[in-house]
């Protein structure tokens, strides 16, 4: 019998459809809950979880008590073990001491749920020494460790521990100054390193950063978008260095990576959550501006969340413009733009070709696929 460690992170983003841009902090965690965010990562870790069905009989699960993984495993009628009690209102500590229990179990593979101050935690408390796969559950995901999606995630730990051959690599765990973040200002540091299954249609891509070089690329689409703006529309501007170009060339002083809503080429409101976006708009027509994650190739699901099923079905289809630059679709080598939104059937509709604007005056297609 396989023994599986699982650590669910009950509170990872809860703060990216309210635009808090990450929970890292009780503060935080506080204002999250007041502006009505709810519990997504034990939703998300079924997701994962329920891939593992076919070798539930041989399969044990070492976990927590509650929310950080027993009522997951008693849902899908899992083997499991409780390890460890967390306190009531969990924190990081609860994460580091559980999976260092699992370290000593020896168990075979560690999943863990949550973002990238989880993958932190994690590191703390395994380093190299156990194979782990990362759910993608948290805002802010640039650490390498974590699954395309829940899905994928699962599927990569069926695969793995179906194989005693599977390749594993270690792979950065990185994380950003949450606080920084907040101001559009982006500090990342490398903690260390997480021992993975590899397989690279399964993993994430590290995010990348934007080079200088590609400044004059993104000045060019923004002034394209510019001059095609229309009057007495809505637009909804997504997070980036792309994006926030078309803010730039309009003296505009918006959020680089929170989401913001203009009209009339005038800024009618700033760094908005999922509740402010249907305020604002209402029943008036919009427009969805959006450019990929630089490195990731996602285009709604990783750092917009605030994008989320509710505000895409208001604002249609054909009213989603995607912009990018030349440099980040030749990284992607053919592979399709990802959306994640957590709805699978809004994720289907929305899959298929896009004109992407990547100049002035230059359009493209290319290929945007739900990534499941």
């Amino acid at each position: 019998m396989k023994t599986l460690g699982l650590v669910i992170n009950p509170i990872a983003g809860m703060g990216g459809r309210v635009g808090l841009k990450g929970t890292d902090g009780k503060d935080i965690i506080d204002k999250a809950i007041m502006l009505g965010a709810i519990k997504e990562a034990p939703g998300i870790a079924n997701k994962a979880l329920k891939k593992l069905l076919p070798i539930k009989d041989e399969l044990l699960i070492l976990t927590s008590a509650g929310e950080m993984g027993e009522e997951q495993c008693k849902k899908l009628s899992f083997n499991y073990e409780i390890i460890y009690q967390p306190k009531k209102i969990t924190d990081s500590s609860d994460t580091i001491r559980a999976a260092k229990i699992m370290k000593e179990r020896e168990v075979d593979l560690i999943i863990f749920v949550g973002g990238d101050g989880t993958a932190r935690d994690i590191y703390r408390a395994v380093g190299t020494e156990v194979v782990v796969i990362g759910v993608p559950a948290g805002v802010k995901i640039h650490s390498p460790v974590y699954g395309n999606t829940p899905e994928l995630a699962g599927d990569l730990a069926l695969l793995y521990l179906k194989n005693e051959n599977f390749i594993v690599k270690e792979e950065e765990v990185i994380d950003i100054d949450e606080r920084a973040f907040r101001n559009s200002i982006v500090n990342t540091k490398l903690f260390g390193y997480l021992k993975i299954p590899y397989k690279t249609e399964y993993i994430q891509n590290k995010k990348a950063p934007t080079p200088l070089s590609e400044e004059a690329n993104q000045r060019a689409i923004a002034l394209d978008i510019i001059d095609n703006m229309e009057e007495g529309i809505y637009y909804i501007i997504g997070p980036g260095t792309t994006t926030k170009a078309i803010m730039d060339e309009l003296n505009i002083t918006g959020s680089l990576l929170g989401i913001d809503i203009m009209k009339d080429k005038k800024l009618i409101k700033p760094d908005c959550n999922e509740k402010e976006i249907m305020e604002v708009i209402g029943d008036s027509e919009c427009k969805l501006i959006v450019t990929p994650t630089g490195g990731q190739g996602y285009l709604l699901g990783r750092g917009n969340q605030q994008i989320s099923p509710r505000v895409l079905l208001k604002i249609g289809i054909k009213n989603i413009i995607i912009i990018s630059t030349n440099s980040k679709i030749i990284r992607l080598k053919g592979s399709p733009l990802l959306i994640y939104t957590g709805d699978e059937k809004l994720d289907q509709m929305l899959s298929g070709y896009y004109k992407i604007k990547t100049g002035y005056g230059m359009d493209i297609m290319y290929m945007v696929s739900g990534s499941y």
